[in-house]
């Protein structure tokens, strides 16, 4: 397999200590040829009378300039195509034949706005529940190296 970075452009910033070892366990394991790393946003202000259309506008932008040309981009949303570990191993197999990186975009309290759903290759559901955003970043970074393990005939992918 040949280089590959892995990126989570995620909303949000100064999470809970959990969320950011969590996050920095499952990176680590990767090899550094296969980097997983976290770029973070920060939130518009929210308030009482906020314009929701307003601030998924502004997000969205920003977030489309933290995207790197010709990477491949994975939006998380619970509407989105739900992959088994395994088909997310086939998936990061043919990523990696075709792009240097995959990015994964992580909304906010709102979840990621759905122009950007839209605009992404791919969206991808981790489960029909609502997850809160910090804990999205921590089982994306485990179900990647899991995912990894089985393409690399590790053990720490054992089936129930």
């Amino acid at each position: 397999m040949v280089p590959m970075q892995l990126e989570l452009v995620a909303f949000g910033k100064n999470m809970p200590a959990w969320v950011d070892e969590g996050f920095q366990e499952y990176a680590s394991r990767l090899p550094r040829d296969w980097k997983l790393i976290l770029t973070e946003l920060a939130l518009e202000r929210r308030g009482k009378n906020s314009d929701q259309t307003r601030i998924d506008l502004r997000e969205a932008q920003r977030m489309r300039g933290a995207l790197c040309t010709g990477a491949r981009s994975v939006a998380l949303a619970v509407e989105g195509e739900r992959w088994s570990t395994e088909q997310l191993a086939d998936k990061m197999s043919q990523w990696n034949l075709n792009y240097r990186q995959v990015t994964f975009l992580i909304g906010g309290p709102e979840g990621l706005p759905g122009q950007l759903q839209t605009e992404a290759n791919e969206v991808w559901s981790l489960s029909p529940l609502t997850l809160p955003h910090p804990l999205v970043r921590v089982v994306v970074a485990e179900q990647l190296y899991r995912a990894w393990s089985i393409l690399n005939g590790l053990p720490y992918h054992r089936g129930c």
